[in-house]
């Protein structure tokens, strides 16, 4: 059975780990697949920042997920096979609370109101959603980007729910590099005057900022050789810029920009955006104990499998081997999977050629 997204309203108070709570949070998400009788064959799967819990068609929603080509009959993560469960991520705009939500204590939007953020708290929504489906164990978790680190929060917060890992272009916690990238992102949307500290007209919003900090993302998220191989000094046949503009588009990477830009800008909230990416540097697996080694003993997985890619800035590939590495000292059945792709970090969503074996070979 798969369907359209379902919402869980979580009831109650929901504690975060900063101290603060929400109140009732909602949680979107869907589901492709059959729960077994035994209720052992579920994979949860925690996307990047922007995505949607709309991760693969569906016979309700026939369009396209942000990962199409790997969820489904006969591909590598087999809906025939197993119950497959996609969230978004509490504290974006997509279905699940977060900023832009109204908060239902004084009926107004959250803005800046909403709690600080934690990956930990994403991942602990997200076992609320399982948990309502009566699933006691998890046979996978997967998580790409963003969403590695809750899929790591999620198996040291509950260790006993999960039986194996799959990290996709992850970490245990960010690298000097990616927080000035995501800080600076963050910066340019709080420099656009119509961001007004958080209080911004829904109908109007920073997108300047918006569209600056996606241009930087894009150049974080892809790599120079990329950039060569498809672009070169092609010139621009563009017509995005202002009569008279000195300073136009004249180049084919900066038309790409541009466009990457402008179909993100508006469709995400600047706000949800903050909070996310805020999450993402907040993010050290070595909270959970002290230190890395004493967080890793506190999993109890049976196998992980890690996926890097050699030209990916965001994620350098030694983080992928020094998460390995360590799921290794409490997991002998890890595999470290280094892939050649020339698209960075955003290989995993562009290069299906390259991540398709490496799954499938995982779940077969």
């Amino acid at each position: 059975m798969a369907g359209a997204t379902k919402r869980l309203t979580i009831d109650g108070r929901f504690s975060m780990r900063r101290g603060a709570y929400l109140e009732s949070p909602s949680m979107a998400y869907e589901t492709w697949g059959e729960l077994n009788a035994a209720k052992d064959n579920a994979i949860l799967i925690f996307s990047g920042l922007s995505p949607s819990a709309h991760a693969a068609s569906s016979v309700e929603d026939p369009s396209a997920g942000w990962w199409e080509d790997m969820i489904g009959t006969g591909l590598p993560i087999d809906s025939k096979r197993f119950f497959v469960i996609s969230v978004n991520s509490l504290g974006s705009c997509l279905g699940s609370t977060g900023p832009a939500s109204i908060n239902p204590e004084n009926g107004k939007v959250y803005r800046l109101d909403f709690p600080v953020l934690t990956l930990e708290d994403v991942a602990d929504a997200a076992h609320a959603v399982v948990e309502s489906l009566g699933i006691d164990q998890l046979h996978t978790v997967v998580g790409c980007s963003m969403g590695g680190m809750s899929g790591l929060a999620y198996c040291v917060q509950h260790p006993q729910s999960v039986c194996a890992f799959v990290s996709v272009s992850s970490t245990t916690r960010a690298e000097p590099f990616s927080i000035a990238v995501r800080s600076l992102q963050r910066e340019l949307i709080r420099s656009d005057p119509k961001w007004r500290d958080g209080n911004y007209d829904a109908e109007d919003p920073p997108l300047v900022g918006q569209r600056l900090a996606r241009k930087l993302g894009m150049i974080s998220y892809r790599s120079a050789e990329e950039w060569v191989q498809r672009f070169g000094r092609e010139r621009s046949t563009s017509t995005l810029a202002s009569p008279g503009d000195r300073f136009q588009i004249e180049f084919s990477v900066e038309s790409y920009l541009e466009n990457s830009a402008q179909k993100f800008s508006g469709g995400f909230d600047p706000n949800c955006y903050l909070y996310l990416s805020h999450a993402s540097d907040l993010f050290d697996f070595a909270e959970h104990g002290g230190s890395l080694q004493a967080a890793f003993k506190r999993l109890e997985l049976e196998r992980a499998l890690v996926i890097g890619v050699r030209s990916d800035i965001l994620f350098p590939v030694h983080q992928q081997r020094d998460l390995a590495s360590g799921l290794r000292e409490v997991c002998p059945d890890t595999t470290l999977v280094e892939l050649d792709c020339s698209k960075g970090h955003d290989s995993f969503l562009v290069d299906m050629d390259a991540f398709r074996p490496v799954i499938c070979d995982f779940f077969r």
